[in-house]
């Protein structure tokens, strides 16, 4: 999966989390403080990734700044897929 399609991941996701159309999501985009998502919201996020994307998501290796803007989030979700067994 390359990143136009874990971005377009992300904002179907993120569309419904936040429960409204977003803008075009670019790398800078902060997912605190641009869209404006609480703690809550991130767990529905990990959640609806994990399932929509076959992933899997380990709680204690997550960091804020994981967390910190699409760009972050998406070079994770890269290192989770990377990381998960083919077949």
């Amino acid at each position: 999966m390359d990143t136009n399609e874990i971005h377009a991941a992300l904002r179907q996701v993120l569309t419904e989390v936040v429960n409204r159309e977003l803008p075009e999501l670019t790398d800078d985009v902060r997912l605190f403080g641009d869209l404006g998502l609480d703690s809550t919201n991130v767990i529905e996020l990990l959640m609806t990734l994990e399932d929509n994307l076959d992933l899997q998501i380990d709680p204690d290796e997550l960091t804020p700044e994981m967390l910190e803007s699409v760009g972050t989030l998406t070079a994770y979700i890269r290192e989770c897929l990377a990381q998960e067994p083919v077949g």
